[in-house]
């Protein structure tokens, strides 16, 4: 079995976090040579690398992460190919059901939307937060057909807002009907339409995310 990492690297000196949010670090507190045991503190926002987005992150009272099912983030996933999207382009709901392969959409599925903007993880430039986002329509058709978990190898399906006002239609429609999101996927590695997926995040009680280390598999 061919396992794929789907997940970038918690390393302090490469990754893409917002301005004004906490930076990861890990810091050593106790050494091999000093103490006889190796210790760090770690320490991130809950919305650190990839990571994946509960209803709680914009739901009064939506699920938090330790509430998601077990089953919701281990399953049959479909790639869809939407590498040939520019900078701040959308993807529509019509883009989708053209796209090859978009006959697989159907209940349970995990909806992994492969833009190719990984490669712009922890450069410089600012242009990682310029990467092609879904239509706040495309929610509400996928939770129709019974997809209620999506995955995107970028900051976000809604376009990366920096600044205030703080807009996010697409979190909010998916989010409030029950649906979840993994964010800052790695998917270049990942061969064909349909795979399998785990993206099961650290249990932390009551949070609104949590980090993931994503793996696919055939």
């Amino acid at each position: 079995m061919n396992i794929v990492d789907l997940s970038h690297p918690l390393d302090p000196e490469r990754m893409s976090i917002p301005p004004g949010l906490p930076q990861f670090t890990s810091c050593p507190i106790a050494t091999v040579p000093k103490d006889g045991f190796s210790m760090h503190t770690v320490s991130f926002g809950s919305h650190t690398g990839t990571h994946v987005d509960a209803p709680s992150h914009f739901i009064a009272d939506g699920k938090t992460i330790d509430q998601i099912p077990l089953t919701a983030l281990v399953g049959p996933a479909l790639v869809l190919d939407f590498t040939h999207k520019g900078p701040k382009e959308v993807i529509t709901w019509v883009d989708i059901v053209q796209s090859p392969h978009a006959e697989k959409i159907e209940a349970g599925i995990i909806l992994l939307f492969q833009t190719g903007w990984s490669k712009h993880w922890a450069t410089t430039g600012g242009i990682y937060w310029d990467h092609p986002y879904l239509s706040a329509d495309v929610a509400e058709q996928l939770i129709a057909r019974g997809v209620c978990v999506i995955g995107v190898d970028c900051a976000s399906p809604d376009k990366s807002v920096l600044a205030p006002p703080w807009v996010f239609p697409f979190h909010h429609s998916f989010l409030s009907r029950g649906g979840f999101i993994v964010e800052n996927l790695t998917l270049r590695e990942v061969q064909g339409p349909k795979v399998m997926v785990n993206l099961l995040p650290i249990n932390l009680v009551g949070c609104d995310g949590a980090p993931v280390r994503g793996i696919a598999w055939k």
